[in-house]
C-alpha cells in the first residue's frame, strides 16, 4: 500500500460511531469537554512514523469526541520546535501531541551542545502509545552493499565518505545510527534533515546513502531499497529474513521508533480520563487497525499508567546514547 492509498484510506473512514464498540460519541459530545476543535502537534513534516500514527487516530477521534481533531505538523529542531510548543500550550485538553521516543533525549541534546532546551519531559504527561515499530537500517537497492559487513568494511576503508540521513540531530534516526556507527567503530556523515520523511525522500533520490527508518514508511519504496538489519530485540515482521544486529554480533545496537500521545501536564484529571478513553478506542478500532497495518506498523498500544513506565525506561536508555554521541559541532 503506497502512501496515497494509505491517505485515501483515511478520508473513506466510514463513520466510525456506528461500528461495534464505538458508541461512546454522543457521551463525550454532551460533555462540557471538548466544546471545540482540538489540535494534535506532529513535530514533523508529513511522511514520517509520527504522521503515519496521528492521522487515521485522528479522524477517528473526530467522531468519537463530537468535535474536529485536526492534525498540525511543526516540523523543525529534529522535533524540537513542535514537543516545545505543546509543552508549553493550555492545559486544557485541546492540545496533544503525537511524538517520537527523540521526545525524551532533545532537551538532554541541548544541554550537551550548550543550549536552552525548549521544553523538558516534565512538562508532559505520556497519555498512550500508539505504535512501536524495530527501527532497520536501510540502503538504496543500488547500492553495492549487501550486508552490513559490506556497508562497515567500505566504511573503514572511506571514513567519513558514506552518508546517512536522519530526521535532525539527536532525533531518533540519529540516535540510532550512531548506535550503531559506534558500536562498528566507523566514520560516516550525517545529513541531519527536518523529519524522517524528508531523509526517507534524500535516500530514495540518492542525496544519502543510508538510513534508519520505521518499517512503515518504507513500503512504497520496497523495490528501491535494501533492508539490511534490524535494531530490535526480534525480527521485524516485515522484514523476517533480515538478521537483528544482535544476530551479527552488535548485543548494545538496540533501537525502537516508538509513537505516542502525550498532554502538557496539568489537565484536568476528568479530561484527560475522557481523552484516554477515546484514544484507546481509536486504536483499537478496526479501521485504525486495518490502515495501520496496511502501512506496515500495525498498533502496540499502552495506556496512560504503561506508557509512563515504558517512557521513564526507555527515556533513561536513550539518555545515555546520547551522552555518548557528545556535543555535535
Amino acid at each position: 500500500m503506497d502512501r496515497r492509498h494509505f491517505l485515501k484510506g483515511i478520508a473513506a473512514l466510514p463513520a466510525i460511531a456506528s461500528t461495534a464498540g464505538l458508541s461512546a460519541a454522543p457521551a463525550f459530545a454532551q460533555a462540557a469537554w471538548p466544546s471545540r476543535s482540538i489540535t494534535m502537534i506532529v513535530p514533523f513534516p508529513p511522511g514520517g512514523q509520527a504522521d503515519l500514527a496521528a492521522r487515521p487516530v485522528a479522524n477517528a477521534l473526530n467522531t468519537l469526541l463530537g468535535q474536529p481533531v485536526v492534525v498540525e505538523n511543526k516540523g523543525g529542531a529534529g522535533g524540537a520546535i513542535g514537543n516545545g510548543q505543546a509543552a508549553k500550550a493550555a492545559p486544557d485538553g485541546y492540545t496533544m501531541l503525537m511524538t517520537l521516543s527523540s521526545v525524551a533525549v532533545l532537551p538532554e541534546a541541548a544541554r550537551i551542545s550548550g543550549r536552552p532546551s525548549s521544553y523538558e519531559m516534565s512538562q508532559l504527561q505520556p497519555l498512550a502509545r500508539v505504535l512501536a515499530d524495530p527501527t532497520v537500517l536501510v540502503v538504496p537497492a543500488s547500492a553495492p552493499w549487501k550486508s552490513v559487513a559490506d556497508l562497515v568494511a567500505d566504511a573503514k576503508a572511506n571514513p567519513g565518505k558514506i552518508t546517512y540521513g536522519s530526521s535532525g540531530l539527536y532525533g531518533t534516526l540519529h540516535v540510532s545510527m550512531a548506535m550503531f556507527t559506534t558500536a562498528a567503530g566507523i566514520d560516516m556523515l550525517h545529513v541531519p534533515y527536518q523529519g524522517g520523511g524528508p531523509a526517507l525522500t534524500a535516500l530514495v533520490g540518492g542525496q544519502v546513502q543510508a538510513l534508519a527508518s520505521a518499517p512503515g514508511p518504507l513500503k512504497p519504496f520496497q523495490d528501491k531499497l535494501r533492508v539490511l538489519a534490524c535494531f530490535g530485540a526480534k525480527r521485524a515482521e516485515a522484514y523476517p529474513d533480515v538478521p537483528t544486529f544482535q544476530e551479527l554480533g552488535y548485543k548494545d545496537v538496540e533501537f525502537y521508533i516508538w509513537a505516542g500521545l502525550f498532554l502538557p501536564v496539568g489537565v484536568p484529571k476528568p479530561v484527560q480520563e475522557k481523552l484516554g478513553t477515546a484514544v484507546k478506542t481509536a486504536v483499537h478500532s478496526p479501521d485504525v487497525v486495518r490502515i495501520l497495518e496496511n502501512a506496515g506498523s500495525p498498533p502496540a498500544y499502552q495506556d496512560e499508567a504503561q506508557f509512563t513506565a515504558f517512557v521513564a525506561a526507555d527515556s533513561a536508555r536513550l539518555v545515555k546514547a546520547v551522552q555518548a554521541i557528545g556535543k555535535v559541532e
